[in-house]
């Protein structure tokens, strides 16, 4: 069966300057990765990848564990939208990492601070009627990915097997897409959704179809070098 894996990046620098960099737990999320897929015997035919950091290193760390050299086709289609671009739509402060930490210094508890202003800035951004404060909006992102999905189906070959190194939004569009789901819908599978976790889409005679979602028992039962779990979700 011709097979589309679509990988969500390793653990990011959450909370610190540059963002869009592994944290060291999520590079061994990506070894992790690897060693599952090589468990699997997994040999890719087509090895894509979004042009951030974050899912490159995952890609350079999986691979490496897969006894596969570092390389694969760069595709935009597959980035991340930007959230600080849909952050500061709702407040102008959040548009850098050190707003967003003076403004999570007020909450006690910061992560679930940032969950709150983020799930009203998505909110904001979806519902549309205020496009013009987005670089992107969300019906072009929901295009961006979908488009980068047709081009992946267009050129695999029967019985391929494609690995995709991408983010969380995207593999969320991606489902919903395929389901048809709403928007609201989407997004609540956004925030499951497992760093290096897999999304497999088969295609059929029928076209594409969601065979598994959120595929991460790889990482459970797992400790990082310092003691903790290996399943995160930003």
């Amino acid at each position: 069966m011709t097979a589309i894996y679509l990988i969500r990046h390793g653990q990011a620098s959450f909370a610190a300057q540059e963002y869009d960099e592994l944290s060291a737990l999520g590079q061994q999320q990506a070894r992790v990765l690897g060693e599952s897929l090589v468990a699997r015997k997994l040999k890719p035919n087509v090895i894509a990848c979004g042009r951030m950091r974050r899912h490159q290193q995952t890609a350079a760390g999986c691979l490496q564990m897969m006894g596969l050299p570092a390389q694969w086709e760069e595709d935009a289609g597959w980035d991340e939208y930007d959230h600080n671009d849909v952050l500061a739509a709702l407040d102008p402060k959040l548009r850098t990492q050190m707003g967003i930490a003076e403004t999570l210094s007020t909450y006690k508890d910061p992560r679930q601070g940032f969950q709150q202003i983020f799930a009203k800035a998505v909110a904001r951004w979806t519902e549309g009627g205020n496009d013009a404060d987005y670089r992107e909006t969300w019906l072009a992102f929901l295009a961006r990915a979908e488009a980068a999905l047709s081009r992946l189906q267009a050129r695999m070959e029967r019985g391929q097997t494609a690995l995709v190194f991408t983010s969380g939004g995207v593999i969320s569009v991606v489902v919903r897409y395929l389901l048809a789901l709403r928007n609201e819908q989407a997004f609540q599978l956004n925030w499951t959704i497992a760093n290096a976790s897999i999304t497999k889409v088969l295609i059929g005679a029928s076209g594409l179809r969601l065979s598994t979602l959120n595929e991460h028992g790889h990482l459970e039962g797992l400790k990082s070098d310092k003691g903790h779990a290996l399943i995160t979700y930003r």
